[in-house]
């Protein structure tokens, strides 16, 4: 490794204001502030660091290993030097961390690609190296006097959490390792393409890599590489269909399945980027939503509607909130439940400590949707925690927005006045 590289110090400027959006978009970005948020002796801090780097409070913010710096204000401007320290990783885990990353196909390119693989950061916890920090990794220090996290250190959280979701490399900075140190030394495990030039790692003599060749079966040429699918064939042979069939229906779920295959191969190419989670396979009601969302022809898509027991102005909703979170969204439309126990106390708590007393507007509950008083505005909960908002138009409740963990930040996205900061 280039140990000279260990130094390495990077500034980021001032990121603009986060109205109406949250702060972590990537699961490692999540995992960061999980650390924060789970560790923080103080919700009141939390909640109030989150308020300002909403607001574009934070300053520029330095890089380096073991420490993030920036400079906070308060919503007097007064100004705060804001450090968060990290451990920072030794030689020996390094050299085991770059083993790992060549170990399995697809770590080194989804680096490349400026994504975390979830394997990998799995796999280096398994050998005792903590990429992500766990609860109380994430070391406060604040010219205030703070001696947990203060508003300013949570602030700088925020931030920094939108830069992991640009660029995972920034955590390895934090870890102890520059973007330049981490290639070089993967490049000399053979796990990085080599610069021009360079001469390539030794390796297996052609020869006897080929020698026992004829006893298995040749392998299949690879399926060329296409942007898009191909178009089905024409159904369009001269003679009336059989009784029954609809050329167009047909010839749309043919367009539909393989643009499915063509993703499916897609992913399988590129190799590496396995999928984080196994759905279920939809009912036959989320199959006609998610079939509407390819934009069919209006007589396919008014027997979608049919066959799924909507209107066409309950499927145009219904296909919106697939498009912003596909299964768990289209629940939210149209499922209500019963929200009780634990469930129902951490959502209230989660709605006490999103806004200041004075800016939180009063809602009224019924089962998991609380909807604005006074206002055409509403936050549902799904099972798994998260908010969406609603917006009433023409006397129907539509989808505004993605779902947030921040109730705050998920009715901004409905009402961009609503817990913003000016």
């Amino acid at each position: 490794m280039n140990r000279h590289d260990e130094d390495t110090e990077r500034t980021f400027a001032a990121l603009p204001p986060a109205h109406g959006r949250g702060f972590a978009q990537t699961w490692w970005g999540r995992a960061w502030l999980k650390s924060l948020e789970d560790a923080a002796m103080d919700a009141a801090q939390v909640k109030t660091g989150r308020r300002l780097a909403r607001a574009g409070a934070v300053g520029a913010v330095s890089v380096r290993p073991g420490r993030i710096t920036a400079v906070v204000q308060d919503r007097d401007r007064t100004a705060h030097r804001a450090d968060v320290l990290l451990e920072k990783l030794s030689d020996a885990q390094w050299d085991r961390f770059v083993d790992l990353a060549i170990e399995r196909s697809g770590h080194v390119a989804a680096l490349l690609d400026r994504d975390m693989p979830p394997h990998l950061v799995e796999d280096a916890a398994t050998a005792g190296i903590d990429l992500l920090p766990g609860m109380g990794d994430l070391e406060p220090e604040c010219d205030c006097g703070a001696w947990d996290h203060c508003g300013h250190t949570a602030a700088l959280c925020y931030q920094v959490a939108r830069l992991l979701d640009q660029d995972p490399f920034v955590l390895l900075l934090m870890r102890g390792r520059a973007e330049s140190a981490v290639l070089d030394a993967l490049q000399s495990h053979g796990g990085a393409p080599a610069e021009d030039g360079a001469r390539p790692p030794d390796g297996v003599d052609a020869a006897e890599a080929y020698a026992t060749g004829h006893v298995l079966p040749p392998l299949p040429a690879p399926p060329a590489a296409r942007d898009a699918p191909g178009v089905p064939p024409s159904l369009d042979t001269g003679n009336a269909p059989p009784p029954g069939v609809d050329p167009a229906a047909l010839g749309f779920l043919a367009s539909r399945a393989a643009a499915e295959a063509h993703r499916l191969l897609a992913e399988a190419l590129r190799g590496g980027h396995e999928r984080q989670a196994v759905s279920t396979e939809p009912d036959a009601s989320e199959d006609a939503v998610r079939l509407a969302t390819g934009d069919p022809e209006p007589d396919v898509s008014r027997r979608l509607g049919e066959g799924s027991g909507r209107t066409a102005e309950s499927l145009d909703a219904a296909v919106h909130a697939w498009r912003l979170g596909g299964g768990a969204a289209l629940s939210v439309l149209e499922q209500e439940w019963t929200v009780e126990g634990d469930t129902l106390a951490r959502a209230r708590a989660a709605l006490e400590s999103a806004w200041d007393e004075d800016e939180r507007p009063a809602l009224r509950a019924r089962g998991n949707r609380w909807t604005v008083v006074g206002a055409p505005h509403q936050l549902r909960l799904d099972r798994e925690g998260r908010w969406w908002p609603y917006r009433r138009e023409r006397g129907r409740w539509v989808p505004a927005g993605g779902a947030a963990h921040d109730p705050a930040t998920a009715l901004a996205s409905a009402v961009p006045a609503v817990g913003d900061e000016p």
